[in-house]
């Protein structure tokens, strides 16, 4: 088994996308945790504010069977095939990162959103502060610790159903 953390992001629909999401990766593991979900306003573009979490996942899959995986779960759940960054997404499901594995190519790991957003960094801290950061050498506490933090998230209330 390996532990995997994914980022889970929608500006549409936000609560049903974000519920969608957390059932569809129950299929996937019978091991996941959540972090809060945060509410935050779209990075490079205007528009609906996004629902931002991390989950984390204990899967038995390869890195390409769960990265297609994903794909499918977000076509499901109405992203457009060819979705382009910085637009309005129903889901976004990203393999932050998958066990102690590094990759240049796709899917790069660890993914360097966890270094650049408030939005992936902090729902991660809350999961696992301890976490050493394959090919980075620091914990996500150290990561935390030294970037600039922004405030710009707020925690929503939030129940997952089963």
């Amino acid at each position: 088994m390996t532990l995997a953390y994914i980022g889970v992001g929608s500006n549409l629909e936000r609560h049903q996308h974000i519920q969608a999401s957390y059932q569809e990766l129950l299929k996937v593991s019978n091991h996941l945790r959540c972090s809060a979900v945060y509410e935050c306003q779209p990075v490079g573009f205007d528009s609906h504010a996004f629902y931002n979490l991390v989950i984390e996942i204990e899967t038995s899959l390869s890195l390409l069977e769960l990265q297609q995986r994903l794909k499918q779960i977000e076509l499901k759940w109405g992203r457009a095939k060819d979705a382009q960054k910085l637009q309005d997404r129903t889901l976004d499901l990203d393999i932050l990162l998958f066990g102690e594995q590094v990759s240049i190519d796709n899917p790069v790991l660890p993914r360097s959103d966890i270094f650049n957003y408030e939005f992936v960094l902090k729902p991660l801290y809350q999961l696992n502060p301890y976490l050493v950061l394959p090919d980075d050498c620091r914990t996500v506490a150290k990561v935390w610790q030294q970037f600039e933090k922004k405030g710009s998230l707020t925690v929503v209330e939030f129940k997952f159903t089963p």
